[in-house]
């Protein structure tokens, strides 16, 4: 795509934005990788022009890509360069204008932050139908205000953002951890040292199989291996326990997790070896079970098979929670003795600069802790009884939750986590009329 067709596309959206009949402004996407229950609000914005990547510029280390675009669309674009984006969330149909609104984590997040922070300059589509451009020295309050606003100030139509260069593969190195202090101090290490045993780290995640077996997956790049293949009969975590060192092309590396979801495939029959032989390769894929889950919120599938079997109704929990490194080891512990749900996703992280709607630390290492799954609602509890106490203990450690999945604080609280005087001012500023819905009523108060 160029500029001109590019500047066909934001037209088209100006033109959509003035016919809606209501005056409020909502998207109308294919694919959403949310777990928020959302009311149907009708018909929403066309942005269909908007998914693709508008030019590469290699020798910049730059490129400008329309909002929608998915990183499965995006990185496909920068590869034959030699470049990838300085973050790739971990599912394919994440949308850099989604992850840059909302957030986005992945194994280079300890160097390179989140993706918002690789972003140059971007053009907002506001409340009031207005196109701006937004950039550290242009509209800079929206700039820094729209990380972790989640539409609620506007939508990004353009984003240039840096790209670093790769290398054909990733190696990898699986190293266990008998105890989760033990694991807590290695990231320290590799945070301050860029290296692990003699060798460099450029990646860094890792999975919690129980609090005695842990692992971090350190990668760096490599010119030349045998690389492995988990799109097939492999499955990318049970590696992790089954080999210590691996390679993979930097393509496979970037989408390793999702082919099976992480470990959510199963849940589906993914894994198992006979349902996985008749399950084609295209349709192994994130967004194929994210839609699966869709039906079964939808028609309540899962729900009436345990009433029928007398089990109990599940609470959803599924979550990303940054917590300061140096409390991670004690979350993961009161995390297995009081939710008890397992793998757990690990994932550190430095921000590179404060971001006043997710007002992380900078410099400061945080680890992304994500677990998905459902667990059973005990006598006398409610649903969303374990959520609240999941937000209650990230908060008393000094961490902050990810906002695409249910939440439950009160206003005030809130507010005053997620930078209520600053969206305010911006709010004001930028969406005067209130065509956008407001961040809380967005990701909370919409029940």
């Amino acid at each position: 795509m160029g500029e001109s067709a590019h500047r066909r596309a934001v037209e088209s959206v100006r033109d959509g934005v003035r016919a809606l009949p209501d005056g409020r402004i909502r998207l109308a996407k294919p694919t959403s990788n949310l777990f928020r229950t959302r009311a149907d609000t009708g018909a929403g914005l066309d942005v269909s022009g908007l998914v693709d990547v508008i030019a590469v510029d290699a020798r910049a280390g730059t490129a400008d890509v329309q909002g929608m675009c998915t990183y499965e669309t995006l990185v496909a674009a920068t590869l034959p360069h030699g470049l990838m984006p300085l973050v790739v969330p971990q599912l394919k149909t994440i949308t850099l204008g989604g992850a840059v609104t909302g957030l986005g984590i992945e194994s280079s997040s300890l160097f390179n932050g989140l993706p918002h922070e690789s972003v140059l300059e971007l053009d907002v589509l506001t409340g009031d139908g207005e196109v701006l451009t937004v950039s550290p020295t242009e509209n800079a309050e929206l700039f820094r205000a729209f990380p972790n606003s989640y539409g609620s100030l506007g939508y990004a139509l353009r984003l240039r953002i840096a790209l670093q260069r790769t290398a054909p593969y990733v190696s990898l190195r699986h190293v266990r951890f008998d105890e989760l202090d033990t694991l807590s101090s290695a990231i320290e290490s590799i945070a301050d040292k860029r290296e692990w045993d003699g060798e460099a780290v450029d990646f860094v995640d890792g999975v919690v199989f129980a609090p005695g077996e842990s692992y971090l997956t350190l990668a760096t790049w490599a010119d030349g291996g045998e690389p492995s293949n988990y799109t097939g009969q492999q499955i990318y975590y049970r590696s992790i326990r089954e080999r210590g060192r691996d390679c993979l092309t930097v393509s496979d590396y970037l989408w390793r997790w999702d082919t099976d979801w992480f470990w959510c495939s199963g849940a589906f029959g993914a894994q198992n070896p006979l349902v996985r032989r008749l399950w084609p390769r295209r349709w192994r894929r994130s967004d194929v079970y994210h839609r699966l889950v869709g039906l079964d919120t939808r028609f309540d599938i899962v729900g009436r098979l345990d009433r029928r079997r007398h089990l109990p109704a599940r609470e959803r929990v599924v979550q990303d929670v940054e917590v300061p490194l140096e409390r991670t080891a004690d979350f993961l512990r009161w995390f297995d003795r009081e939710v008890g749900m397992t793998p757990v996703w690990l994932c550190p992280l430095r921000a590179q600069q404060d971001w006043p709607l997710y007002p992380l630390e900078p410099g400061r290492t945080y680890v992304n802790v994500g677990f998905w799954g459902t667990v059973p609602i005990a006598d006398g509890a409610g649903d969303g009884d374990v959520n609240r106490r999941i937000e209650a203990e990230v908060a008393a450690l000094g961490g902050h939750k990810s906002l695409y999945s249910d939440a439950y604080y009160d206003r005030d609280t809130f507010d005053a986590l997620y930078g209520g005087t600053a969206y305010a001012q911006a709010k004001h500023r930028y969406d005067p009329h209130g065509r956008l819905p407001g961040m809380y009523e967005k990701v909370v108060a919409r029940r």
